[in-house]
Protein backbone atom coordinates (compact mmCIF):
# COMPACT_ATOMS: atom_id res chain seq x y z
CA UNK A 1 0.00 0.00 0.00
CA UNK A 2 1.40 3.40 -0.96
CA UNK A 3 1.25 5.97 1.77
CA UNK A 4 0.21 9.52 0.91
CA UNK A 5 2.80 12.21 1.76
CA UNK A 6 -0.03 14.01 3.60
CA UNK A 7 -2.09 12.13 6.20
CA UNK A 8 -4.30 14.98 7.39
CA UNK A 9 -5.37 18.44 6.22
CA UNK A 10 -5.79 20.88 9.11
CA UNK A 11 -7.80 24.03 8.38
CA UNK A 12 -8.08 27.24 10.33
CA UNK A 13 -11.60 28.63 10.19
CA UNK A 14 -11.78 32.43 10.09
CA UNK A 15 -10.42 33.74 6.81
CA UNK A 16 -9.65 30.24 5.53
CA UNK A 17 -12.98 28.36 5.52
CA UNK A 18 -15.35 31.24 6.19
CA UNK A 19 -15.23 34.92 5.23
CA UNK A 20 -15.70 36.32 8.73
CA UNK A 21 -12.89 38.81 9.10
CA UNK A 22 -14.34 41.76 7.16
CA UNK A 23 -17.72 41.23 8.82
CA UNK A 24 -16.05 41.51 12.22
CA UNK A 25 -14.01 44.55 11.15
CA UNK A 26 -17.28 46.37 10.37
CA UNK A 27 -18.63 45.47 13.81
CA UNK A 28 -15.36 46.59 15.42
CA UNK A 29 -15.77 49.97 13.71
CA UNK A 30 -19.32 50.27 15.09
CA UNK A 31 -18.15 49.37 18.59
CA UNK A 32 -15.27 51.81 18.68
CA UNK A 33 -17.59 54.56 17.40
CA UNK A 34 -20.09 53.67 20.13
CA UNK A 35 -17.34 53.95 22.73
CA UNK A 36 -16.37 57.37 21.44
CA UNK A 37 -12.97 56.39 20.07
CA UNK A 38 -13.77 55.51 16.46
CA UNK A 39 -11.27 53.53 14.43
CA UNK A 40 -11.74 53.32 10.67
CA UNK A 41 -12.03 49.91 9.05
CA UNK A 42 -8.62 50.49 7.50
CA UNK A 43 -7.09 51.20 10.93
CA UNK A 44 -8.72 48.09 12.37
CA UNK A 45 -7.35 45.91 9.57
CA UNK A 46 -3.88 47.41 9.88
CA UNK A 47 -3.63 47.41 13.67
CA UNK A 48 -5.76 44.54 14.93
CA UNK A 49 -6.33 41.73 12.43
CA UNK A 50 -4.21 38.89 13.76
CA UNK A 51 -3.50 40.59 17.08
CA UNK A 52 -4.64 39.67 20.56
CA UNK A 53 -7.46 41.04 22.67
CA UNK A 54 -4.81 42.71 24.83
CA UNK A 55 -3.44 44.69 21.89
CA UNK A 56 -6.95 45.72 20.82
CA UNK A 57 -7.98 46.71 24.35
CA UNK A 58 -4.78 48.70 24.93
CA UNK A 59 -5.31 50.70 21.73
CA UNK A 60 -8.95 51.43 22.57
CA UNK A 61 -7.98 52.46 26.11
CA UNK A 62 -5.20 54.69 24.79
CA UNK A 63 -7.56 56.42 22.38
CA UNK A 64 -10.24 56.76 25.08
CA UNK A 65 -7.75 57.96 27.69
CA UNK A 66 -9.15 55.58 30.29
CA UNK A 67 -9.23 51.93 31.31
CA UNK A 68 -12.02 49.62 30.25
CA UNK A 69 -13.68 47.15 32.57
CA UNK A 70 -12.75 43.49 32.29
CA UNK A 71 -14.91 41.66 29.71
CA UNK A 72 -15.95 44.99 28.20
CA UNK A 73 -16.70 43.40 24.84
CA UNK A 74 -19.38 41.05 26.13
CA UNK A 75 -21.97 43.81 25.84
CA UNK A 76 -21.34 43.86 22.08
CA UNK A 77 -21.38 40.12 21.47
CA UNK A 78 -24.88 40.24 19.99
CA UNK A 79 -23.64 42.55 17.22
CA UNK A 80 -21.03 40.03 16.07
CA UNK A 81 -23.53 37.18 16.24
CA UNK A 82 -26.19 39.02 14.22
CA UNK A 83 -23.70 40.19 11.58
CA UNK A 84 -22.26 36.70 11.14
CA UNK A 85 -25.68 35.08 10.92
CA UNK A 86 -26.71 37.62 8.27
CA UNK A 87 -23.57 37.81 6.14
CA UNK A 88 -21.21 34.89 6.77
CA UNK A 89 -20.19 33.01 3.64
CA UNK A 90 -17.83 30.19 2.76
CA UNK A 91 -14.53 31.20 1.16
CA UNK A 92 -14.69 30.73 -2.61
CA UNK A 93 -13.58 27.27 -3.69
CA UNK A 94 -13.51 25.73 -0.21
CA UNK A 95 -16.53 23.46 -0.66
CA UNK A 96 -15.17 22.08 -3.91
CA UNK A 97 -11.72 21.60 -2.39
CA UNK A 98 -13.14 19.75 0.63
CA UNK A 99 -15.26 17.54 -1.63
CA UNK A 100 -12.18 16.61 -3.67
CA UNK A 101 -9.93 15.64 -0.75
CA UNK A 102 -9.44 11.93 -0.14
CA UNK A 103 -7.63 12.45 3.16
CA UNK A 104 -9.08 13.17 6.60
CA UNK A 105 -9.64 16.83 7.48
CA UNK A 106 -10.10 18.79 10.69
CA UNK A 107 -10.48 22.37 11.91
CA UNK A 108 -8.07 23.87 14.45
CA UNK A 109 -8.97 27.42 15.45
CA UNK A 110 -8.80 29.93 18.30
CA UNK A 111 -12.56 30.19 17.97
CA UNK A 112 -14.51 28.35 20.68
CA UNK A 113 -16.42 25.15 19.96
CA UNK A 114 -19.95 26.55 19.97
CA UNK A 115 -19.10 29.36 17.58
CA UNK A 116 -17.02 27.11 15.33
CA UNK A 117 -19.92 24.69 14.99
CA UNK A 118 -22.38 27.56 14.44
CA UNK A 119 -20.24 29.24 11.77
CA UNK A 120 -19.57 25.98 9.96
CA UNK A 121 -23.30 25.23 10.09
CA UNK A 122 -24.23 28.68 8.72
CA UNK A 123 -22.10 28.10 5.60
CA UNK A 124 -22.92 24.40 5.21
CA UNK A 125 -19.50 22.99 6.12
CA UNK A 126 -20.20 21.42 9.50
CA UNK A 127 -20.70 17.89 8.12
CA UNK A 128 -17.19 17.98 6.60
CA UNK A 129 -15.66 18.39 10.08
CA UNK A 130 -18.08 16.82 12.57
CA UNK A 131 -16.14 15.16 15.37
CA UNK A 132 -12.92 16.80 14.17
CA UNK A 133 -13.33 20.38 15.38
CA UNK A 134 -10.58 21.64 17.67
CA UNK A 135 -10.41 24.92 19.54
CA UNK A 136 -7.75 26.83 21.44
CA UNK A 137 -9.88 25.84 24.46
CA UNK A 138 -8.57 22.31 23.91
CA UNK A 139 -4.92 23.26 24.40
CA UNK A 140 -2.90 25.10 27.01
CA UNK A 141 -1.80 27.79 24.57
CA UNK A 142 -3.44 28.65 21.25
CA UNK A 143 -1.95 30.81 18.55
CA UNK A 144 -1.96 34.55 19.26
CA UNK A 145 -5.04 35.89 17.54
CA UNK A 146 -7.78 38.42 18.00
CA UNK A 147 -10.57 35.85 17.72
CA UNK A 148 -11.20 36.09 21.45
CA UNK A 149 -11.63 39.83 21.00
CA UNK A 150 -13.92 39.48 18.05
CA UNK A 151 -16.19 37.04 19.80
CA UNK A 152 -15.86 37.09 23.60
CA UNK A 153 -17.99 33.96 23.96
CA UNK A 154 -15.44 32.08 21.85
CA UNK A 155 -12.83 32.26 24.60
Amino acid sequence: MTRSPVDLAIFDCDGVLVDSELICVKVDAMITADLGCAFTEEEIIEKFVGSSIEVYTAAVEERLGRRLEKNWLRQYEHLYRAALEADLTVVDGVTEALNSLAMPVCVASNTGHASLRRNLEIVGLRDHFEGRIFSAADVARGKPCRCQKLHPSWS
